[in-house]
C-alpha cells in the first residue's frame, strides 16, 4: 500500500538533500521494475482502430497529431474530411508538403447546418466513404485519419452497420482513426482505443470565434 500524502510528509520531515535523493531513486527503481514488467506481457502488433470524440475541442487535433508522429517514422497516411470540405485550414496546408507521403481528400461541403440539403450531405458523406474504404483497403497506406466521420453517422447518412462490418475486416496492420462527437455505440465496441474529450472551459462559451491556428 502506498504512503499517504501525510504520510510521506512525516516519513521525509527533517531528511537531508541526500536522503531524500535516495529515497526518491529506491522508490524509482521500484516503479521501473514494475513497469518493466508489465511491458514485457505486451507482445502483440497490429492496426488499431481509434476513435476520437467527445463535446471537448481537440478531437481531430488529436489525430492530426497521430498523423504528424507516422510522417515522422516514414509512414504512408491517407486523410479524408467528411464534413470540412470549405475550409482552409492549417493542417492541410502542411500536409500539402508532404506529397509522397499523404494523400489528402476533402471530400464535404461544409458542416450539415451550413449546406441544409440532406441529398447533398448523404452524396458527400458516401463518396468520401468510398474513397476511405479504398485506402484503407490498399497496400499503399499505413494509417488512414476519417476526420468528422462521426458527424455524418450520427446524421445516419452512411449505415453504421455496413460501417462497421467493412472495418472488421480491415487489413490487420492498418491503423483507422476515426473522430466526431457522438460516436456511435457500435463503434465504440469495435474499436481499439477511444478517447472521450471533455469539454470544461471553451472561449466560444464567452463570446470569442474560431481562431486562426486554434480552430482551423
Amino acid at each position: 500500500m502506498s504512503d499517504t500524502p501525510s504520510e510521506r510528509t512525516k516519513i521525509t520531515d527533517g531528511m537531508s538533500e541526500e536522503e531524500l535523493n535516495a529515497r526518491h531513486a529506491e522508490k524509482m527503481k521500484k516503479k521501473k521494475a514494475a513497469r518493466d514488467k508489465i511491458l514485457a506481457t505486451k507482445t502483440i502488433e497490429k492496426g488499431l482502430l481509434i476513435v476520437h470524440t467527445g463535446k471537448g475541442k481537440g478531437k481531430s487535433t488529436a489525430a492530426f497529431g497521430l498523423v504528424f508522429r507516422a510522417l515522422g517514422n516514414g509512414m504512408k497516411v491517407g486523410v479524408v474530411q467528411f464534413v470540412k470540405g470549405k475550409w482552409e485550414t492549417g493542417e492541410r496546408k502542411i500536409l500539402e508538403h508532404f506529397p509522397e507521403q499523404v494523400t489528402m481528400t476533402a471530400m464535404g461541403d461544409g458542416f450539415t447546418w451550413e449546406t441544409q440539403d440532406r441529398q447533398r450531405d448523404i452524396t458527400a458523406a458516401k463518396a468520401a466513404w468510398e474513397r476511405a474504404k479504398a485506402m484503407i483497403m490498399d497496400e499503399e497506406h499505413q494509417m488512414v485519419l476519417l476526420d468528422e466521420m462521426n458527424i455524418v453517422l450520427r446524421y445516419d447518412y452512411l449505415d453504421i452497420g455496413d460501417v462497421v462490418a467493412f472495418l472488421k475486416e480491415k487489413p490487420a496492420n492498418k491503423h483507422v482513426i476515426v473522430t466526431g462527437r457522438n460516436a456511435k455505440d457500435e463503434l465504440i465496441e469495435l474499436a481499439d482505443l477511444v478517447t472521450e474529450m471533455e469539454m470544461v472551459k471553451h472561449p466560444f462559451r464567452a463570446g470569442v470565434k474560431a481562431q486562426k491556428g486554434i480552430e482551423f
